[in-house]
């Protein structure tokens, strides 16, 4: 797929022109650096299956793009946070929060921990949310 890159931020994106908040862009490394290794892991292990990704990565986070934004990732000070884009309701444990969107698709919120939430069930949410 052709991106646009922004000539001011140097970020990545799917539309000419596409609005966004104009800043500067990272490493994955760099978002993950000043937080627990584990959330790496977690990033890690979410992302590790999937095709193609665009990772645009930022300070507060990384966005994950296909064809379009699915999933964005966000270390915080307890938890790492998973907001997922579904074309539906799903339902997960870990599931924090829900909201729907005016298409019909759903933003999913998850708080994840450990390692070991990343489960089967939450890789084939974010496959799911990957192929749109």
């Amino acid at each position: 797929m052709t991106r646009w890159v922004c000539p001011e931020c140097d970020r990545e994106f799917a539309r000419t022109l596409q609005s966004h908040v104009c800043v500067p862009g990272c490493t994955v490394e760099e978002t993950f650096a000043p937080h627990p290794p584990v959330y790496r892991e977690i990033y890690d292990r979410l992302v590790g299956g999937l095709g193609p990704v665009h990772e645009d990565a930022v300070r507060v986070g990384v966005f994950l793009k296909s064809e379009r934004k699915f999933a964005e990732i966000r270390p915080k000070a307890r938890s790492l946070s998973l907001a997922l884009l579904l074309p539906r309701r799903a339902e997960h444990a870990l599931v924090s929060r829900a909201l729907p969107m005016p298409d019909g698709h759903v933003w999913h919120f998850f708080k994840l921990t450990r390692v070991e939430d990343v489960d089967e069930h939450l890789l084939d949410l974010m496959e799911e949310a990957y192929d749109g």
